[in-house]
C-alpha cells in the first residue's frame, strides 16, 4: 500500500521533527545540568554527612570534657571545704595562741609578786598565784573557804592561834 502524502503534511511533519529534535536537544541539556546539579547536591551531602560525623566527634568530646570538669570541680570544692576546716581550725589556734600570750603576758605582769603561804603563823610556801598557794594548802588539809589575807608584815607575822593558815601578796624589789 501506497500512501500518498501531500506535501504541506510532509512539510508540517518535518517542522514537527526538528520542533521535537530541538526539545530533545533542550532536555538533553536540562539532563545535564540536573545531572551536574545532582553531584553538586550529592557532594554538598557527603560534606553534610562528613560535617555532622565531625559534630558529633566534637560534641562527645565536649560532655567527656564536661563529665571531667564535673569531676574536678567537685575535687576543687572537696579541697576547699577541707582548706575552709583547716583555715578554721588555723584561726581557732590563732585566737587560742593569743588567749595564752595574754594570759602569760598577764602572768608576767604579775610576776614583780609573790604569794606566801603561812601555816599557824609560819612560812609554809611560796607560790606564784595566789590559786597555787591556795591549791597547795588545801593538800595539806586545808579547806576551801575561810581565806584571810595577813594584816601584818612579812616580819611580823600574827600568833600561831590567830589563824591557820594565810596567804600574804608580797612585792618583789626591784621589779618596776
Amino acid at each position: 500500500m501506497i500512501r500518498i502524502v501531500r506535501t504541506r503534511t510532509l512539510r508540517e511533519n518535518d517542522s514537527t521533527v526538528v520542533e521535537l529534535y530541538e526539545r530533545a536537544e533542550e532536555l538533553a541539556v536540562e539532563l545535564t545540568n540536573l545531572h551536574s546539579q545532582l553531584e553538586e547536591e550529592k557532594q554538598a551531602a557527603c560534606d553534610f554527612g562528613e560535617s555532622l560525623l565531625r559534630t558529633q566527634d566534637s560534641e562527645e568530646t565536649l560532655r567527656k570534657e564536661l563529665a571531667a570538669a564535673r569531676d574536678d570541680l567537685a575535687h576543687t570544692k572537696g579541697e576547699l571545704t577541707a582548706l575552709t576546716t583547716k583555715h578554721l581550725l588555723d584561726a581557732e589556734d590563732r585566737v587560742v595562741l593569743r588567749m595564752l600570750l595574754k594570759t602569760a603576758r598577764r602572768h608576767n605582769d604579775r610576776a614583780d609578786r609573790v604569794h606566801v603561804l603561812f601555816r599557824h603563823g609560819r612560812l609554809h610556801g611560796v607560790y606564784a598565784t595566789r590559786d597555787a598557794a591556795e591549791i597547795a594548802a588545801e593538800a595539806e588539809g586545808a579547806t576551801r573557804d575561810g581565806w584571810a589575807p595577813l594584816t601584818t608584815s612579812f616580819t611580823a607575822p600574827a600568833p600561831d592561834t590567830e589563824i591557820p593558815w594565810r596567804i600574804e601578796a608580797l612585792r618583789l624589789k626591784g621589779v618596776e
